[in-house]
């Protein structure tokens, strides 16, 4: 089960996303792994409502891979419905930027999906961790602040 933090997230973004028929299985609801794919999706576009791409941060020789993820399924997404992807932050990231997702159903408001994803900065030269770029941790203060 996933634990989220008890204290109110520092950054909630969310992200509304339909299911689409190619993500479904034989019952007609979308298959368990697509739903890392939603809180990729999901967590470049809050990167990007921030003014930073992922693609820039890799011409800066900054990598930012997935070192770890949870899923917990609470009721299924079928095909072609609506749903809200929120991606909620609670820390400031040093090492490692640690991302809480939340796929909500826009009909019925029931959370489907909760999870927890952990990636780390990483120097695309040394294949090493690094702490977080100051341009990033700097976006991320004017989204909290704002």
């Amino acid at each position: 089960m996933i634990s989220f933090p008890d204290s109110d997230p520092l950054i909630e973004f969310s992200y509304p996303l339909r299911s689409r028929y190619g993500e479904t299985d034989k019952m007609g609801v979308v298959y368990h792994g697509h739903f890392l794919n939603y809180f990729e999706v999901a967590r470049t576009e809050m990167i990007r409502s921030y003014g930073i791409t992922y693609k820039d941060m890799e011409d800066d020789g900054i990598m930012l891979p997935v070192i770890d993820a949870e899923l917990s399924f609470k009721n299924p997404v079928q095909y072609d419905e609506p749903v809200h992807i929120k991606v909620l932050i609670y820390d400031k990231p040093g090492i490692r930027l640690i991302t809480y997702y939340k796929v909500i159903s826009q009909s019925t408001q029931k959370e489907c999906v909760l999870g927890k994803v952990t990636l780390c900065f990483m120097s695309a030269e040394s294949r090493r961790p690094i702490r977080a770029p100051q341009f990033f941790l700097d976006k991320m203060n004017q989204a909290i602040f704002k």
